[in-house]
């Protein structure tokens, strides 16, 4: 066991550049990492040291290759980009991430940067942001957008923001899991199995969502998860 993890180890860093910013790629996608990784190489001083799909083998990777600055996104199969953070923040507290994600940051933001994630970008935004952002994080700084920045400064001065919360905040980050993939039209099966809990724990997920959101049925609760994850509701 230990000759097979020596051996895996010096396979992956023997694939290290010298002097550089090793970046860590966690994304499901395989064009997305192959265009982020196009991107970011042809700047001077990245590079990406490894890449995974899964959070699972991440883990195993980044305690290996012990990169700068992980880019990671937030939905993936089994396991989220926010248990990730958890994670490996817990096993590499020094770890940088950068969540690279196409929700909206008002739902997401303030949870990765609670979980330990060190930004948030959305992939809607022009590539030379995301290498802005890269360059933020490993200069130490956490990156958020502007708008992102006023509001989470208006958040801790006190001011009133409630007009511009959702219901949704309430949620834990396990149900908004949850409620992401009832949005996406998966049955309770469908999410016990993608995200590896019981069929029993998702309906408890599933009621506790009902009552924070005040929906009074199953069907409410499946258009009011539609209409969140498409976007179309001002919540």
């Amino acid at each position: 066991m230990g000759s097979a993890m020596n051996q895996t180890a010096d396979k992956l860093q023997s694939k290290l550049p010298p002097a550089s910013n090793r970046i860590f790629l966690l994304e499901d996608h395989p064009m997305m990492r192959h265009g982020i990784k196009h991107l970011l190489e042809d700047e001077p001083g990245f590079r990406i040291c490894g890449e995974a799909d899964n959070v699972h083998e991440a883990l195993e990777k980044v305690q290996v290759l012990l990169p700068d600055l992980v880019i990671a996104d937030l939905t993936l199969e089994g396991h989220s980009g926010l248990e990730f953070i958890k994670e490996a923040r817990r096993r590499l507290p020094e770890l940088n991430v950068l969540v690279y994600s196409m929700h909206e940051e008002h739902y997401y933001a303030e949870r990765v940067l609670t979980a330990g994630g060190r930004g948030y970008l959305m992939k809607s935004h022009p590539p030379s942001v995301l290498v802005e952002a890269v360059v933020k994080v490993l200069s130490g700084a956490v990156y958020l957008s502007p708008e992102m920045n006023v509001r989470m400064l208006d958040r801790l001065s006190g001011r009133a923001v409630s007009s511009a919360f959702s219901p949704v905040d309430q949620l834990t980050d396990r149900e908004l899991e949850v409620l992401d993939q009832i949005g996406r039209g998966r049955t309770s099966r469908d999410i016990s199995n993608l995200l590896h809990m019981s069929i029993k724990t998702v309906e408890t997920h599933r009621a506790h969502i009902r009552q924070k959101l005040h929906v009074q049925s199953r069907s409410e609760l499946i258009q009011f998860a539609v209409r969140w994850v498409e976007g179309k509701s001002s919540l």
